[in-house]
């Protein structure tokens, strides 16, 4: 079993996959955190491993930057893999005051102006949710271990969004009641493919810049700095 984009076989991934969207990161998860972990792909780059963690196997695999590689590896995943579960743990761009580099969000609904559901499904859908059951089991998870998370709701942007002309044009275009706390790429396309497929996702972010913060995370930072984040999502899957 295998894909144009994916090389490994039927039973070498997990029923839940935590998907970053850096393969350096993926390989810093699988390094630092699995045991016996094994290398099941690497077509284009797209690092995926699968090992245990804590006893429970699970799988890392990177997505890639943007919706339509999101759509693409989640899509076979689901489709191809017999994946139950993913779990996007990345990094975003905070819109809350409140927010410091390397806090934590929840996403609970995504807004984007993307196409992506149309093209994809010929459905008009610019804001879909999280699943509720896997973001209970991380809300619960964090509070178990003491870890602080945010939740709200975020955007989801065909481009960078440090990169707009005008990113306050951009948001005046988001529904008013919407009230995103974060901006990010890939999670739009994640929780509509598994809406679509009748599975489950959630997304996990970690703050690497704001608009109310001068200092940007370095590439570094971002590989090694999140791994609050990723425990906890690794821990959450424990109960997937």
């Amino acid at each position: 079993m295998s894909t144009p984009h994916n090389e490994a076989k039927l039973g070498e991934i997990a029923k839940t996959v935590i998907m970053p969207g850096d393969p350096l990161r993926a390989k810093y998860i699988a390094e630092n955190f699995l045991d016996n972990y094994k290398l099941v792909n690497s077509v284009r780059g797209i690092y995926t491993y699968t090992g245990t963690y804590k006893g429970k196997e699970v799988t890392v695999m990177a997505s890639g930057m943007g919706m339509p590689s999101m759509g693409i590896y989640c899509y076979e995943l689901y489709k191809f893999y017999e994946v139950e579960n993913i779990i996007r743990i990345g990094s975003c761009g905070s819109y809350s005051p409140e927010l410091k580099l390397f806090d934590i969000i929840l996403a609970e609904n995504v807004f984007s102006e993307s196409n992506f559901a149309l093209t994809l499904n010929n459905e008009d859908c610019h804001i879909i949710s999280a699943n509720n059951e896997l973001n209970n089991i991380i809300k619960n998870t964090a509070n178990e271990n003491n870890v602080k998370i945010h939740l709200g709701n975020t955007v989801c942007t065909d481009c960078f969004d440090v990169y707009m002309t005008d990113v306050n044009k951009f948001l005046d275009r988001v529904p008013k009641d919407f009230n995103p706390i974060s901006a990010e790429m890939e999670a739009f396309a994640l929780f509509y493919v598994s809406k679509l497929l009748n599975k489950k996702s959630s997304c996990l972010m970690s703050v690497v810049d704001s608009k109310y913060i001068k200092d940007i995370a370095t590439p570094e930072e971002r590989e090694t700095g999140l791994n609050n984040m990723i425990k906890l999502a690794l821990d959450s899957s424990l109960k997937m």
